[in-house]
């Protein structure tokens, strides 16, 4: 009875409020969703964000800027009152720096959650259920084992002696707590676990590895690539990530579960950089780093990160838009524009 009642109660959105909407993928989402004609609210503390990335829609009349922290409830319940969906992103995000900043990295990826799903439920039981997509991350699965990571699969995290597994531990509490909300009171959530997302926009400051990658071979420099460069990820650009996220939000479906997100085409970190070489300067050659001279003495790396798809595929349409190297190009040709900006700006 009340499941039915809740599936009414949500209206189709007309106003959606994106927490991190200048960061790299929230600035990508906020775009998407005026696309769509709705009413955007972008919320930003630039801890990592930047407003350059809303330049290009600054100025659009169904954008609303907020420049204001998810971690003081004050200001998330005036965000939400007239939200009809909320995206949150806002987050701590990079290994690097988790590695920096190992309290920040806990507190604020799971205080905001707690007081986003309070405010939520306050708006439910009022009468009006708004749906939260909660981005979570590959990083919950810890060191599993497996090929390949379903969502149904154990999290296997080291100790809590070694800082890496704070931030995919943080994310896991995060997953927790809306699924409670959503057991407990039929709130409606649906999780995202994100797999290296890439495309332009990102920055490399964090640890981010293709745009650290790019950065160094369009500077002229080796790419720096640590260990053996064996380690395989999948890269999925931003844009098919972002429709798969408000499509995921459109699934009545999806309500309840938790989903990866990304490319399921793996690569190897070594083959990665040859190809950034190749697309930018293939005069250079790898430099390779261990992670000791990189990271603290107790840093843990995962040697291989490949999702499941098959849930994913069987709730919406996905088929991914961009291949590995067109998206190379890309974040390449971005980087040139920003870089060519900013020695006009100093020109000037």
């Amino acid at each position: 009875m009340y499941t039915h009642l809740m599936a009414h109660s949500i209206h189709s959105p007309q106003h959606a409020l994106v927490t991190g909407g200048a960061g790299f993928i929230g600035s990508h989402l906020v775009e998407l969703l005026l696309a769509g004609g709705l009413r955007v609210t972008a919320v930003d503390d630039i801890s990592t964000g930047t407003w350059d990335n809303l330049a290009a829609i600054r100025g659009h009349e169904r954008l609303q800027i907020v420049n204001g922290s998810v971690t003081d409830a004050a200001t998330v319940h005036d965000l939400v009152t007239d939200a009809d969906a909320v995206y949150h992103l806002a987050a701590s995000v990079g290994v690097q720096r988790i590695a920096d900043a190992p309290i920040e990295s806990i507190q604020r990826n799971i205080a905001p959650v707690e007081i986003l799903l309070s405010e939520l439920l306050k708006k439910q039981q009022a009468g009006r259920a708004v749906k939260l997509f909660l981005a979570s991350s590959s990083e919950v699965y810890g060191k599993n084992p497996k090929l390949k990571w379903t969502e149904e699969d154990d999290l296997v995290f080291g100790p809590t002696t070694c800082a890496r597994w704070s931030y995919g531990a943080a994310k896991a509490i995060d997953e927790f707590l809306a699924l409670a909300y959503y057991r407990q009171f039929w709130l409606p959530v649906v999780i995202g676990r994100f797999f290296n997302v890439v495309g332009p926009r990102q920055t490399g400051r964090y640890g981010m590895v293709l745009p650290r990658l790019v950065d160094r071979v369009i500077a002229g420099q080796s790419p720096i690539v640590h260990d053996d460069g064996a380690q395989t990820r999948c890269f999925a650009h931003v844009s098919d990530v972002c429709h798969a996220v408000v499509n995921l939000m459109n699934a009545p479906q999806a309500i309840g579960q938790v989903f990866n997100i990304g490319s399921d085409q793996p690569v190897s970190i070594r083959e990665l950089a040859e190809r950034v070489i190749s697309a930018a300067n293939p005069q250079l050659k790898i430099e390779y780093q261990s992670y000791r001279d990189a990271y603290p003495r107790d840093f843990e790396d995962i040697r291989r990160r490949v999702p499941d798809l098959t849930k994913l595929r069987r709730t919406i349409d996905y088929h991914p838009q961009h291949n590995l190297d067109a998206i190379i190009k890309e974040v390449i040709e971005w980087k040139h524009r920003v870089d060519s900006k900013a020695i006009s700006n100093q020109q000037s």
